[in-house]
């Protein structure tokens, strides 16, 4: 029995040591070490870190909007006091590198862009992309989004090889459809009525999943719309989860949270196996994105090598989140700005008319000729960006630029920050102004919405497309301005959105 009691001591003390090795000696350690680099920030909390101080300064941010009504059509761009409201608290206090903490995880906060190049341009392995909290892999699943090393190059192979220009080039007929079946169904309801008010923010997203689902399954978004309802509730979810520390093993308790996560996971992944199951044999013979995941074949030593149906199930997963969300959010800031700004909105309408005539619809050879349509999606992804920031950790001690950076270290790249910085773009950072993206960049990271390097967004050129053939579309037909009910707030959830959606007045263009 004394034996007994003197064992159960000593793994007291050594638990009571790690910890205390942990939580307390690590940390201050750490501290020290970016302090004596002249690298300072918020006080260190045992345990909780800054989360605590965090979820507050978002919590009062979200509380009130930026604008209301429509008084001064002309609104307010300084978003990051609002959708990065730690950030922009720190950095006025300690620089725009700074240390805070994550639970009792290092962040060091950047924002000059030669660092974040460094970063992200990096090819030998020692910036990662942060370990996933577990509770988020129910939303992005095992796709590209989150593994690393070979497996991740293998996928990486197959999806460029899906997102060619020449592929995305072959999908505009289904974008251009799915965009007639809306403006068609906006006409229905306008009826005889000079002008309609519609709700933009959700009718974009539903215009987005429409197009998702007929280039992922060649089906329409009656079929897919359950997948999106599912991720939409596991978005919210896993925002939560996101701004908490996560405590090893929690995912596996029966709370009411991770139950509702585990049916949405469950039924997402048997909603999209069934899709694919119904859609097989027709698929094969079919251009869209299924097809090209199940068909595409590597050799390895002479063996054939093939994404599994549960590696496909994982691709559509992330392909039906992050194409929905981001492409949908870009359009809606896009038409917000252009609603704002009149006198914009005037000169692409004149663009598209030029290009595409009175009722023309685009196509390949039309789409590059739109100029100013792009340069105002860039302007837009510049002022609100679908991510307001990225985030990579040091798989090893490194230098970047003069600080010495131990393992382990997490980076949390300022991008909202850098997109509005008047260093960089002037004194007018905060202004719309496409002509801006009418010459080169001066720096390569002063601009990177859809990140830089190996790990760029490989949907990129897909999402570009897609805007600029819906946002033409619309133009073409319609005038908009902002409805008095228009709240003018953004909010960061997963993406970048407005907070209380998109109120717009349209009016048809006879």
């Amino acid at each position: 029995m004394e034996a007994l009691h003197l064992f159960t001591g000593v793994v007291i003390i050594i638990i009571i040591l790690k910890l205390t090795h942990t939580i307390l000696w690590v940390p201050w350690k750490i501290q020290r070490h970016f302090r004596n680099q002249g690298i300072v920030g918020p006080t260190y909390h045992p345990i909780v870190g800054n989360t605590a101080e965090i979820r507050r300064m978002y919590v009062e941010a979200q509380s009130k909007p930026m604008k209301t009504g429509t008084d001064d059509p002309i609104l307010n761009h300084n978003i990051t006091h609002r959708v990065m409201p730690f950030y922009n608290k720190w950095s006025a206090q300690y620089g725009k590198t700074f240390l805070y903490w994550f639970g009792p995880k290092p962040m060091l906060a950047l924002a000059d862009p030669q660092m974040i190049k460094e970063v992200l341009m990096n090819t030998s392995g020692s910036f990662k992309k942060l370990k996933y909290n577990p509770l988020a892999k129910m939303l992005f699943g095992e796709g590209l989004v989150g593994l690393e090393g070979d497996q991740w190059a293998f996928h990486r192979r197959i999806a460029n090889q899906a997102f060619n220009m020449e592929r995305v080039k072959s999908w505009i007929p289904e974008i251009v459809a799915s965009t007639e079946s809306t403006l068609n169904k906006w006409e229905e309801t306008r009826e005889s009525q000079d002008e309609l008010e519609l709700e933009l923010h959700q009718e974009l997203h539903s215009l987005s999943a429409d197009i998702i689902s007929r280039i992922a399954f060649g089906s329409s978004y009656k079929e897919g719309k359950r997948i999106f309802e599912l991720q939409e509730k596991q978005m919210h979810l896993v925002s939560i989860a996101l701004r908490s520390i996560y405590i090893p093993g929690f995912r596996f308790l029966p709370t009411m949270r991770n139950k509702e996560r585990w049916r949405l996971d469950k039924e997402t992944r048997d909603s999209i196996k069934l899709l694919i199951l119904k859609n097989s044999e027709a698929v094969k013979k079919q251009n869209n994105l299924l097809s090209l995941l199940m068909s595409t074949t590597e050799y390895e030593n002479g063996k054939e090598r093939r994404l599994n149906i549960n590696e496909v199930i994982e691709e559509c997963k992330t392909f039906y989140f992050a194409g929905k969300e981001t492409t949908a959010n870009l359009l809606t800031w896009a038409l917000i700005l252009l609603s704002s700004h009149q006198e914009w909105q005037t000169r692409a309408r004149e663009e598209v008319v030029r290009v595409c005539g009175v009722d023309g619809l685009p196509t390949p050879d039309k789409i590059n000729h739109f100029k100013l349509i792009n340069m105002i999606l860039n302007e837009t992804l510049r002022l609100y960006p679908p991510a307001v920031m990225m985030k990579r950790r040091t798989s090893k001690e490194v230098k970047l630029g003069d600080l010495n950076i131990p393992a382990e270290t997490q980076l949390y790249l300022a991008m909202t920050d850098v997109h509005h910085d008047v260093n960089i773009w002037g004194d007018d950072a905060d202004n719309f102004n496409p002509m801006r993206f009418s010459e080169p960049r001066k720096h390569l990271a002063a601009f990177f919405p859809f990140s830089l390097g190996p790990r760029v967004c490989v949907g990129q050129n897909f999402a570009m497309m897609e805007s600029r053939i819906v946002l033409a579309m619309i133009i073409q037909q319609y005038k908009f301005m902002l409805s008095p009910r228009y709240v003018h707030a953004p909010m960061q959830l997963m993406t970048l959105q407005p907070q209380h959606g998109a109120h717009i007045l349209l009016q048809k263009i006879c």
